[in-house]
């Protein structure tokens, strides 16, 4: 069997389901707002063909049963998510699972909120996109007009509950949408992620449960009818316009709209999303009950200079750096490192306090000593280095420059009392060039005991570049030039 075989018919476990679950959440803020947003606006379409599709099959089924036609139509509305999963649209109901990142502290609160407000405008985008091509191909006249009559039906329904009713029926959707995504996480292969949508999709449709993106293209489309219909259209149905004067924008996004969209923020953000992260992934940095690193290491230069010595730590450091969970797995960590080409990232625990520093050393260590045949239930704090080095938001610039290249113990060797303990002919800068010194590629910086950054040797650079001179122009040479 095939290594491509073996990988399509793995299932994952529910903590390895966690953690494709981060991943999922953490990609929605890597991408571009030009991506988002058009990702957003096909997954709007997406909702909105589903409907259609769902319109279609519900139209003139009486006589098959209340029940039967509409699991019927809510598993051929199944297919709006699984286009959604397979070809990778932003919906907003699912885009509120980004609340894993920011409770592991990944993202902000205000990046969270972001990410949402630009899916919810591009999904709105896509489905009105789709009601213009549906209503040029008046699709309302299909089966006699009982197709538009059937629309205008729903679209009427959805406005007659209550905010109460309209708020939990929103929560009881995307609880069955995001848990169909959830589903979708155990496995990495297409058709199994598809069939494992259609079941909760079909429930929260036959139920009648809200999704609010569904009604930015079902609601309107009862609208349009309602004011554009001809009269032709009402004769065909035996209806009157006036009977649905209640489908109109304003009562819309009242008594629909913004009930439904909180309740899906709830029922998604908050009842799949952190409920999950609550079981899986906080309990484990208390389990593992790792000490916090609150100190510094005191860095102070024995050098007297000229150099303008006001730059600090803080004016220089990374600010946002990426960071790690001690309880992610190994793969995972590997996978960000390699992402973002480090050698080494800070690991923190659930309150975003340092723990340890994991590196590629620590990788290749450890696979070196088991032969290459790693522990698949490893994770980050099994390996990461808990002894680290950490500098002060405040430590200036000179004393980084001299810590990270020069050892005083090399430099000076003596004893307590101040003795020398070794005598070289050679002069102090000479031996500073010789010395081997092995310090850190990545220091955390902490500010009051908290971890606020990391510095990296190419921070101190760019800040010790000033020294040189304004940048210079490279001229090319008359060759070049005179081939141009």
């Amino acid at each position: 069997m095939s290594t491509a075989n073996t990988e399509n018919q793995h299932y994952f476990s529910p903590y390895e389901m966690m953690a494709e679950a981060e991943k999922f959440a953490l990609s929605k803020a890597k991408k571009t707002s030009g991506i988002t947003l058009s990702l957003a606006m096909m997954a709007g379409a997406f909702i909105g063909l589903a409907f259609l599709f769902y319109i279609t099959v519900t139209t003139g089924s009486d006589s098959a049963g209340w029940g039967l036609s509409r699991l019927a139509g809510g598993v051929a509305f199944s297919m709006g998510l699984i286009l959604i999963v397979i070809c990778g649209g932003e919906l907003f109901t699912s885009s509120v699972l980004s609340s894993i990142s920011w409770a592991n502290k990944q993202i902000s609160f205000s990046k969270m909120l972001s990410i949402w407000g630009k899916v919810y405008i591009g999904n709105f985008i896509g489905a009105m996109f789709l009601l213009l091509l549906v209503s040029a191909a008046g699709m309302y006249q299909l089966d006699h007009g009982q197709w538009g009559l059937n629309a205008l039906n729903i679209a009427q329904h959805k406005l007659h509950h209550t905010p109460v009713q309209a708020f939990a029926l929103g929560v009881l959707c995307n609880l069955l949408v995001c848990l169909a995504i959830w589903l979708t996480f155990s496995s990495a292969n297409a058709m199994t992620k598809a069939a494992m949508t259609v079941l909760p999709v079909a429930m929260f449709v036959s139920s009648g449960f809200e999704h609010c993106v569904a009604n930015m293209f079902m609601v309107p489309l009862g609208i349009v009818i309602h004011n554009f219909a001809p009269d032709s259209f009402w004769q065909q149905v035996g209806m009157s316009a006036s009977q649905y004067a209640d489908l109109n924008i304003a009562r819309f996004i009242t008594a629909n709209l913004i009930p439904v969209t909180f309740g899906n923020i709830v029922g998604g953000a908050v009842l799949v999303g952190l409920a999950n992260w609550s079981i899986y992934r906080r309990p484990y940095l208390k389990e593992a009950e790792i000490a916090t690193i609150t100190e510094t290491t005191p860095i102070q230069s024995v050098k007297e200079t000229t150099m303008k010595n006001s730059i600090i730590v803080k004016d220089m450091m990374n600010t946002q750096p990426i960071t790690l969970n001690a309880d992610m797995p190994i793969a995972l960590a590997i996978d960000a490192l390699v992402e973002h080409q480090l050698t080494a990232a800070p690991v923190v625990d659930i309150q975003g306090r340092l723990v340890g520093i994991f590196s590629a050393h620590d990788v290749m260590v450890e696979l070196w000593c088991q032969d290459y045949l790693p522990n698949e239930e490893q994770k980050v704090v099994d390996l990461m280095t808990r002894d680290v080095i950490a500098i002060d938001a405040n430590d200036s610039l000179v004393d980084v420059t001299e810590f990270l290249c020069i050892d005083k113990e090399q430099l000076f060797p003596t004893t307590n009392m101040g003795i020398a303990t070794r005598f070289n002919a050679l002069s102090v800068e000479e031996r500073a060039k010789s010395m081997k010194v092995s310090k850190p590629h990545v220091l955390p910086v902490l500010e009051n005991g908290q971890f606020v950054g990391v510095l990296e040797r190419n921070h101190v650079l760019a800040a010790l570049r000033p020294i040189y001179g304004e940048r210079l122009s490279v001229i090319k040479d008359q060759d070049e030039l005179a081939s141009a």
